[in-house]
């Protein structure tokens, strides 16, 4: 069977080619009674639009590319990106745009993100997990609008972003453990080259200044192998750890075996604290106290900046959403 054409619906629309062609293309100016019957001339025939085409007119892909500065296997370990994945399809099929994922870990990786994006085939980019001083962002530059899900370190005025505020979730959990008249509170962070690894514990210090010694301070990469081997090496270092915080319910997932498996009880001898409040939080044993952020509020507000940018906004603001403490069995 042929494939319907513009001019099978201009026909059956009763309407001029140039008609349906300017409708197709957004044009506000065409009438009520003339789109309704070209609606219903594509229902009808079964018309579908050429992407390729309507490219050399409209000067759009159609897509948006999300880059992802993390190795393949996080994507599948980490909960917080399914979130962001779900909301930026959706929000994208609103507006008739469709999603591409690219993954940048590696010197290979991000020279085939740059190739496809200064090929011209992404209306905007969605930067995801980008570590401070990564080359991807110089590159990029020249591109399309780019947007990132969290801000990226030294790039805060120049690449627009929504994020949760780290520092006060942060300053939440250890004011918790305080109150809870735990004494020796020790945190694992994440990635010092990324805002969640510098906020999360710039808030811990906000909250017990010299009390928290490099001693009581171990470094994660938000795995949960890594938040296991944290947990022991501070266990080493310091075995009257009565309370942790890990930046990161994955991590907090491991820190927890390494608990077990050194005999300590959660939280009786040592209490411990996650932060995102995402699916880990609830199938760990016990249950995670946590910080919430807004996942799906964050992935919204920066689809909204990215779809603005595209659209022809010439700026947008940052968001920065409220972060809430939310108490479980683990502390």
């Amino acid at each position: 069977m042929k494939r319907p054409t513009i001019h099978d619906v201009a026909a059956a629309a009763g309407v001029s080619r140039g008609t349906v062609s300017r409708l197709l293309n957004g044009d506000k100016y065409v009438s009520p009674k003339a789109r309704v019957a070209i609606e219903r001339a594509i229902s009808e025939t079964g018309y579908t639009v050429n992407r390729a085409a309507r490219s050399l007119v409209t000067q759009r892909t159609g897509s948006v590319v999300m880059v992802m500065s993390e190795p393949h296997e996080k994507l599948f370990e980490d909960p917080n990106y399914s979130t962001l994945i779900r909301v930026a399809i959706r929000m994208l099929a609103e507006h008739d745009l469709s999603l591409v994922m690219m993954m940048a870990g590696d010197e290979a990786d991000r020279e085939r993100v740059v190739r496809y994006v200064r090929g011209g085939h992404a209306d905007g980019v969605l930067l995801v997990s980008t570590h401070a001083g990564d080359p991807l962002l110089d590159a990029l530059q020249s591109g399309p609008p780019a947007v990132s899900c969290g801000a990226v370190i030294g790039r805060e005025t120049v690449i627009p972003y929504a994020t949760a505020d780290d520092r006060l979730g942060a300053r939440q959990m250890t004011e918790y453990f305080v109150g809870l008249g735990r004494r020796r509170i020790a945190m694992i962070t994440g990635p010092m080259d990324t805002p969640g690894g510098i906020q999360r514990l710039e808030g811990f210090t906000d909250v017990l200044g010299r009390r928290a010694t490099s001693k009581l301070i171990a470094h994660g990469d938000w795995t949960q192998a890594s938040g296991e081997r944290a947990m022991t090496e501070l266990l080493e270092r310091t075995p009257d750890i009565d309370a942790v915080f890990v930046a990161s319910d994955l991590m907090a997932a491991g820190a927890l075996a390494a608990l077990r498996a050194a005999g300590r009880r959660v939280p009786d001898d040592v209490a411990v604290g996650g932060f995102d409040d995402s699916s880990v939080a609830v199938s760990t044993h016990p249950p995670l106290t946590t910080i919430r952020q807004p996942l799906a509020e964050m992935a919204q507000a920066t689809m909204r900046l990215l779809l603005a940018l595209i659209d022809g906004a010439e700026h947008v603001e940052p968001v920065i959403l409220p972060t809430e403490l939310v108490i479980r069995e683990s502390a």
